[in-house]
């Protein structure tokens, strides 16, 4: 099974109900995409900041997961942060990717750039995964 088809194969219920549609996996990268749809936004037909943020969570756990050690049990979210940098449209595709910053025994550390389709950078998220 390939590691696309691993995470694929993942039951993510929150993942799923954002639309999140998981493109690449390897173990130094993850990809996902996510259309903007009218229920994930603010004012101004803008993403709200939490789908953001909940985006890129669910990237990132999916990338700890394909790295977990063999006798690990699951991993959990610790610390994330987010620097906001523009916004996306409704009706828009925002591409997340996620590469790692630290591989450890008990955590495990991610960056996930979120951008629009042609490349407009919209986020970047730090998080910290403990390995359980």
């Amino acid at each position: 099974m390939s590691l696309l088809d691993k995470i694929n194969s993942m039951k993510m219920p929150f993942a799923e109900l954002k639309g999140v549609t998981f493109t690449e996996a390897e173990k130094d990268r993850v990809v996902a995409k996510m259309l903007v749809r009218p229920d994930l936004c603010t004012a101004f037909n803008t993403i709200h900041g939490g789908a953001v943020m909940a985006f890129a969570d669910s990237v990132g756990a999916a990338a700890t997961v394909i790295n977990l050690p063999a006798d690990a049990k699951g991993t959990t979210t610790i610390e994330s942060k987010t620097n906001f940098v523009a916004g996306a449209k409704e009706g828009s595709t925002v591409i997340a990717t996620a590469t790692p910053i630290h591989r450890g025994r008990r955590t495990q550390v991610w960056q996930t750039r979120l951008e629009t389709e042609d490349g407009k950078l919209i986020a970047v998220v730090t998080q910290t995964q403990m390995v359980l």
